[in-house]
C-alpha cells in the first residue's frame, strides 16, 4: 500500500512541477513518445519482437530526457485469460516468450555509452496470472502438474478466486528490459551458452520457430541462427526479474550498438525474490520511462546496475515469517539444478558444501510446508504464493559448509494474520 501511494505521489509531484516550470530545463523540454501495441498477439504487431538481435528494426525514436510510454504484453503473449484453467497451461507455447515492445532508438547514444532508464510509472491491466509450467521453475521436480492462479488487479492490490483471503500489494516492475547486443556480443554469448549445454547444463540455443520478427529471426530470417532467446538475462539486461527495480529507480544498461535499442515487456504486478514457480503475477501493462545517456560509461558499467532512493523501504513487509535453509538433501537424490554435475559423487551425500542453490531450495520447501500447515493452503497454492510474496535472501556465504538462505513471507498478504 505504501509503495502505491509513493508512486501516485511521485507522478502528481512530477506533473505539478512540470506545469509550474519547477523541474530542470531538460526535463521540462522533454517530449513524450508512445510505442503502442496493436493486434491480439505479438505476431500481429509491428512494434513487437521476442528475440534479441541488433538487426531488428527500430519502431520509435527518442531524445535524452524524453518520456517514453511502452504498451506491453504479458510473458506468454496473451495465451491465458480469465476463462483459462490449469489444464490450459500445459499447452502454452514457450517459443513465444517474451513479447517485447520496441526497439526504441535513443538519439546520441553510441556503443560504449550507458543508457539510464528511470522507471516513472506502471499502469497495470485488470487481469493477471501466475502459473506452474511442467518442467519449469525452481521446484520443477516436485511440482510436475500445470497450475494456474488468476488475479484481479488494480493499483492497490491483487486478489484471486483461486487463493481466497489473500491480497498481494502492488509493487510493479519491468521483468524484462534491455538493449540490443552487438554482433560480437551475440556471437560470444551464444558460444558460451553452447559450451554450457555441451557440458550438460541447461541452455537455450537460438530457436527460429515462432521467433519474431520473422524477417530477421524466423525460419527463413536473415539472422535466424543468431537471434538470442529472451529467457536468460545477460549483459544487455533482459529478463532479470529483479523486483527492487521499482518506480523511481534508475536502471543502467551498457550500450552495444548505435541508439542502444531499448525494449520492454514481461511486466510483473508483484513478485517474491526468486520467482520460484517460474512466474510472478504476469500482466499486460503500460510502462512510462525516462531515458538519459551517460557518455562513455560502458567501460565501467559492463553489466546492468541500478540505483535509487528509498524504494526498497517501500516494498519491505511490516510483518513477516521466515524459514532458514541449508544445503541439505536426501541421500540418493539429485535436485534438477545439480543433475549436470557429478551425480556419482554428489548423489549419496545429504549435505553439500557452500551451496546457495540447495540452501534456497531447503528454505523454500520449509516455507511451503509452513503455509500448508498454518494457513490451510494446498501445496500448489503455497508454491504459487511463494513465487509472488516470499523473498529468498542470502544470510551468509562464509559459514562452511552450510551457507544459509532465508525464505521471508510477507504476512500482510493475509486478511487475518
Amino acid at each position: 500500500m505504501a509503495g502505491t501511494r509513493a508512486r501516485v505521489a511521485f507522478l502528481m509531484m512530477f506533473s505539478l512541477l512540470l506545469l509550474a516550470g519547477g523541474v530542470d530545463p531538460d526535463m521540462a523540454a522533454a517530449k513524450t513518445v508512445k510505442i503502442g501495441k496493436t493486434g491480439a498477439r505479438c505476431a500481429n504487431d509491428p512494434n513487437c519482437h521476442n528475440r534479441w538481435h541488433w538487426a531488428i528494426k527500430t519502431v520509435g525514436t527518442a531524445d535524452p530526457g524524453d518520456l517514453i510510454v511502452f504498451e506491453t504484453r504479458d510473458a506468454l503473449d496473451g495465451a491465458l485469460n480469465r476463462n483459462s484453467r490449469s489444464a490450459d497451461v500445459a499447452a502454452a507455447n514457450l517459443n513465444l516468450v517474451h513479447p517485447l515492445t520496441g526497439p526504441l532508438f535513443v538519439n546520441g547514444a553510441e556503443a560504449g555509452d550507458v543508457l539510464a532508464v528511470t522507471l516513472v510509472d506502471i499502469e497495470p491491466a485488470p487481469f493477471g496470472f501466475t502459473v506452474v509450467v511442467p518442467g519449469f521453475g525452481f521446484l520443477r521436480d516436485i511440482f510436475t502438474n500445470p497450475v494456474m492462479v488468476r488475479w484481479d488487479l488494480d493499483r492497490l492490490e491483487a486478489t484471486s478466486p483461486d487463493i481466497p483471503n489473500v491480497k498481494v500489494r502492488f509493487a510493479g516492475f519491468m521483468g524484462t528490459v534491455g538493449v540490443a547486443p552487438g554482433a560480437r556480443e551475440s556471437e560470444a554469448w551464444a558460444r558460451r551458452e553452447t559450451a554450457l549445454a555441451t557440458a550438460g547444463g541447461v541452455a537455450l540455443p537460438p530457436e527460429s520457430k515462432d521467433a519474431l520478427p520473422v524477417a530477421v529471426c524466423g525460419a527463413a530470417g536473415s539472422h535466424k541462427d543468431q537471434c538470442l532467446r529472451t529467457i536468460p538475462p545477460r549483459e544487455n539486461g533482459g529478463n532479470m526479474d529483479i523486483k527492487q527495480m521499482q518506480v523511481g529507480t534508475v536502471l543502467l544498461l551498457p550500450c552495444f550498438v548505435r541508439g542502444c535499442l531499448l525494449s520492454i515487456g514481461d511486466v510483473h504486478y508483484a513478485q517474491g525474490d526468486g520467482e520460484v514457480s517460474g512466474t510472478a503475477i504476469e500482466m499486460d501493462a503500460t510502462v512510462t520511462v525516462r531515458v538519459q545517456v551517460r557518455k562513455g560509461q560502458a567501460a565501467f558499467v559492463r553489466q546492468p546496475q541500478f540505483e535509487g532512493g528509498d524504494q526498497l523501504k517501500m516494498i519491505t513487509p511490516t510483518a513477516f515469517h521466515a524459514t532458514v535453509g541449508y544445503p541439505l538433501k536426501e541421500a540418493g537424490k539429485m535436485p534438477p539444478t545439480h543433475q549436470y554435475l557429478d551425480g556419482a559423487k554428489l548423489g549419496p551425500l545429504t549435505n553439500l558444501s557452500e551451496d546457495v542453490t540447495l540452501a534456497a531450495r531447503d528454505a523454500l520447501i520449509q516455507m511451503i510446508d509452513w503455509l500448508v500447515r498454518n494457513k490451510g493452503l494446498t501445496r500448489e497454492q503455497a508454491y504459487i504464493l511463494s513465487s509472488v510474496a516470499v523473498d529468498l535472501r542470502i544470510g551468509n556465504l562464509v559459514d562452511v559448509p552450510n551457507f544459509a538462505v532465508s525464505a521471508i513471507l510477507d504476512l500482510g498478504v493475509f486478511d487475518k494474520k
